[in-house]
C-alpha cells in the first residue's frame, strides 16, 4: 500500500473547501534532485488506486479528462457516484482491511496507490502502508484538511531519503518505522 501526497509545510494536504491553489503547477521534473521520483514515474508501478469518496469528488470537479486512464480506480464510499463514472471507476464500501484486500485483489502483483486523508489516516491506524512519498510544498496554510488528523497514537516513520524536488519542495521517502523502539 503506498501513499504519494503533497502537503503543505504544516501538514495539510488540502486548504479550506478543498483548495490546491497552493500546490505550485509549473513544475519541472527535471529541476529535481537525481533519486526525487515524479508522479510519472510513481504512477507507472501502480496496479490500482484506493481513494476516498471526497478525494474522487475533487478530481471529478476539476474538469479534466479523467488523470488515471483506464487504471482501475475504488472509491470508499456509502453512497452512490454521482453524473457518470469513468468506466475504470468502481464503488466500493468495507474496513479499511477489506477495501485495501479488494484493492491488492484488483492490482495483482503491481503497487496500490492510496488516496485520500480519511482513508489514508485509517490504513494507518491499522498499520497497513508500506510506502509513504511525502512531497512537502514551502507554504504553511493554517487551516484545511491535515493529513493524519485524528490518530490515537504516535505513528512513527523512518526517513529512507529526502530529495529537493522540482518547485522548492522537499520530498521524503518513508516507511512505517515498525521496529520495537519505532511504535
Amino acid at each position: 500500500m503506498c501513499v504519494y501526497i503533497a502537503t503543505s509545510i504544516d501538514g495539510f494536504i488540502a486548504g479550506e473547501d478543498d483548495d490546491l491553489s497552493w500546490l505550485p503547477t509549473d513544475v519541472d521534473p527535471s529541476t529535481s534532485e537525481p533519486g526525487a521520483l515524479g508522479y510519472e514515474q510513481f504512477i507507472e508501478g501502480v496496479g490500482a488506486l484506493l481513494m476516498g469518496r471526497r478525494t474522487y469528488d475533487v478530481v471529478r470537479s476539476f474538469g479534466v479528462e479523467w488523470p488515471y486512464g483506464e487504471r482501475p480506480v475504488l472509491v470508499a464510499t456509502r453512497r452512490p457516484l454521482d453524473g457518470d463514472p469513468p468506466p475504470s471507476v468502481t464503488a466500493v464500501a468495507g474496513t479499511i482491511d477489506d477495501l485495501i484486500a479488494r484493492a491488492r485483489a484488483v492490482a495483482g502483483d503491481a503497487a496500490v496507490y492510496l488516496d485520500g486523508g480519511d482513508l489514508i489516516r485509517q490504513a494507518a491506524a491499522a498499520d497497513l502502508i508500506d510506502d509513504l512519498t511525502l512531497t512537502l510544498a514551502p507554504v504553511a496554510l493554517g487551516r484545511g484538511r491535515a493529513l493524519f488528523p485524528g490518530l490515537d497514537r504516535p505513528y512513527p516513520i523512518k526517513v529512507l531519503s529526502h530529495h529537493t524536488f522540482a518547485g522548492g519542495m522537499v520530498q521524503l521517502r518513508c516507511r512505517p518505522d515498525r521496529s520495537p523502539a519505532g511504535g
